[in-house]
């Protein structure tokens, strides 16, 4: 089987893949853009604010692709069912891609046709899912294509305003899409985190005593605040109620971390990535929270929620299942390691330049956008045996 067949052939092969490597293209293009300060220029783009490309293909591109690998490996497993092949997965990597050139040629094409390219991967995708979803419908499986659906919907906001049929809502289209991304996570984090920790722990003979525990009520209130703050920002409810939603949300992250037992993972990087990754989904929406009410930047801490949370969430997970689901054993190789960290410090440089003298605001600002743009060239070194050869049977 060529490269290219092989790649095309398991769905975390392809998305994976196509997240790292447009995760640099993003970082490479903004540090460009950052350090001149007027060279990204939206002559190209339809838009009249370069920053929204930014945040829209970090939110609706990058996750996009992490994403769409994520379930299309998950769900055959979760119900049994043949795993998509090369057909399907072609065509479901050609909608996303044709996506991101739509949005990047935009300035060249009619706003309506790049909304229609841009908005199709996503329920392309889910058809597939409630397709084998239904084999085993459970409902906490169900679940995510109701999320699914709140991504969407937030592009869908952005488009309306760019195709000039709606005034203002991209800005809550982009933040509701990124909060549709941390409900996912809550819901997928609180699951795999947990579980892999304690069969981490099992494997090693510690005491049942030690392991993991989980909280009923700081579940299904983490998945009720998760779904209801996507909501909030759609339905243009007051804002101090989604900071307010966004604060609890993020101290309970804390809180249930604090049960499962973080600081014995640390001996394990690919499994100390989860905590790590949900510990700064938590960090940021407590800062976006506060920014609500006052205290601190909004922008700085959705930045936290995005290099972080996001982040560093899809991070952990495309790591760890590229080496599972290609036979590798599940040991994080050191570049992806300093990766983990590099990305959770990025975080909170990205949070921190703000306050620094607005003199040094963008070379800091491209320098951070370089260090996301070297996160993904580590996981890219790192996985591409992973990603590209053929599964090690033992």
């Amino acid at each position: 089987m060529s490269t290219i067949k092989r790649i095309l052939s398991e769905g975390f092969r392809i998305f994976f893949l196509s997240a790292g490597l447009y995760g640099v293209f993003i970082g490479l293009t903004w540090a460009t853009w950052l350090g001149t300060q007027s060279s990204f220029s939206p002559s190209v783009l339809n838009l009249s604010e370069p920053q929204l490309w930014h945040a829209h293909e970090m939110t609706f591109g990058y996750a996009g692709a992490a994403i769409g690998g994520f379930f299309l490996t998950a769900v055959p497993n979760w119900t049994n069912t043949p795993a998509a092949r090369i057909p399907f997965l072609s065509i479901a990597f050609s909608l996303w891609l044709a996506g991101r050139l739509a949005i990047w040629l935009s300035g060249a094409m009619p706003p309506e046709l790049v909304a229609i390219i841009d908005l199709a991967f996503i329920p392309f995708l889910a058809l597939k899912i409630a397709s084998q979803l239904i084999k085993r419908p459970k409902p906490q499986n169900m679940m995510f294509l109701l999320i699914l659906s709140l991504l969407w919907v937030g592009n869908l906001f952005v488009h309306l305003e760019w195709i000039g049929w709606t005034n203002d809502t991209a800005h809550n289209g982009l933040r509701g899409g990124l909060f549709a991304l941390c409900a996912m996570i809550v819901v997928l984090g609180g699951r795999v985190t947990p579980a892999f920790t304690r069969n981490a722990m099992k494997r090693e003979g510690t005491a049942e005593a030690d392991w993991p525990r989980s909280c009923k009520v700081s579940d299904r209130a983490s998945l009720i605040l998760g779904l209801i703050l996507p909501l909030t920002v759609f339905l243009h409810l007051p804002l101090l109620l989604s900071g307010l939603i966004a604060c609890l949300l993020g101290a309970i992250q804390i809180i249930r971390l604090t049960r499962w037992r973080a600081r014995w993972a640390w001996h394990h990087p690919l499994l100390f990535s989860l905590h790590l990754g949900l510990s700064m989904l938590g960090l940021g929406l407590m800062l976006w929270g506060a920014s609500i009410f006052g205290f601190g930047d909004e922008i700085a801490a959705l930045h936290v929620i995005g290099i972080g949370g996001i982040g560093g969430m899809t991070l952990a997970v495309m790591s760890r299942a590229s080496l599972g689901h290609s036979g590798q054993p599940l040991i994080a190789p050191r570049p992806i390691v300093i990766a983990y960290g590099l990305l959770a410090s990025t975080a909170i440089a990205r949070w921190v330049v703000v306050w620094l003298n607005p003199t040094v605001y963008f070379p800091l600002m491209a320098a951070i956008s370089m260090l996301w743009a070297l996160v993904f060239i580590l996981f890219i070194i790192s996985l591409w045996p992973a990603l590209t050869q053929p599964r090690k049977t033992t």
